[in-house]
């Protein structure tokens, strides 16, 4: 919910769309059902994460220096 809510800060989503999209993940129960959001909603928010990068965030490797991680 904290992504769509800055994709609404960002002006990336409508008002209607925001609630439409918020809306449907509260009745959700399960993942399964998240996804079966209707088309339009999807590729609003497909084309919010495109503009924020937030595809390339999730590919990108995990800095090795990241807070005070403990790797080994």
């Amino acid at each position: 919910m904290k992504t769509i809510d800055e994709m609404l800060h960002l002006d990336l989503l409508t008002h209607e769309q925001h609630l439409q999209i918020s809306t449907w993940i509260d009745a959700a129960d399960t993942p399964e059902a998240i996804l079966q959001m209707p088309a339009s909603l999807w590729q609003a928010v497909e084309r919010a994460s495109q503009a924020m990068g937030v595809n390339e965030d999730l590919l990108r490797p995990p800095a090795m220096d990241a807070g005070n991680a403990v790797f080994g």
